[in-house]
């Protein structure tokens, strides 16, 4: 309910109203908040470092959600796709941290098996709800590549790699490679889409990848 429904209806809905490219700046605060998380709930130290990164992601974040205007934050000036895009973060981090205690009993596939099958299930009211019956007769070769990438490479694969990762190096540490999110998210944006690059991604970008490596540096033991 959180990875795989939650996560899903807030990322493609705010896709419908932001670019690709700002969404994946968005999200990519995943990875400070599941370390600061993890310090909290699986009694780990916080140190300065990491909470000089929080700081700098936090404030990437505001820079890109509000354009360029933080002002406009308080002000009203964040539309519904930045906020659904922050569900999305919500959900992730819920979705993670949940993962890392569950597998103490679960092996990650099996862990990914039950958490697509139930968001699956979840899902599929509100797909009839849009009419998807009448719809997917129209649904052309490039339709089905999508959905076809999207369940297999972006669910299945991503997701059992994902919490692979999470048994392995633990929650925080696995959630650094989505820093990888917002640098591939913005230029195949410009590439692909045409989305514009202006100053405030460019400087979110950097406020933001900052913050992450901050976060994660390992505490000196001296």
């Amino acid at each position: 309910m959180t990875g795989v429904f939650a996560y899903n209806v807030f990322f493609f809905s705010g896709l419908q109203t932001i670019t690709a490219g700002r969404a994946s700046l968005i999200v990519a605060i995943n990875p400070v908040l599941i370390s600061l998380l993890s310090d909290l709930f699986f009694h780990e130290k916080l140190h300065a470092a990491k909470v000089a990164g929080a700081i700098s992601c936090l404030s990437g974040v505001m820079l890109v959600v509000s354009r360029g205007n933080p002002l406009s934050l308080l002000s009203g000036g964040v539309g519904r796709g930045e906020l659904f895009i922050m569900g999305c973060v919500v959900s992730w981090v819920s979705y993670s941290l949940i993962g890392k205690a569950i597998m103490k009993d679960l092996r990650p596939f099996a862990a990914v098996l039950y958490s697509c099958a139930i968001g699956a299930a979840a899902l599929f009211p509100l797909a009839l709800a849009e009419n998807l019956t009448e719809k997917i007769g129209g649904f052309g070769l490039l339709d089905w590549s999508a959905l076809l990438y999207l369940a297999f490479f972006g669910t299945v694969i991503g997701f059992y790699w994902y919490y692979e990762g999470i048994a392995a190096i633990g929650a925080a540490r696995a959630s650094v490679f989505i820093n990888l999110v917002p640098v591939s998210g913005v230029f195949l944006g410009w590439l692909l889409l045409g989305e514009p690059v202006n100053l405030s991604i460019i400087a979110g970008t950097a406020l933001v990848m900052g913050g992450v490596y901050l976060t994660n540096i390992p505490r000196s033991k001296s």
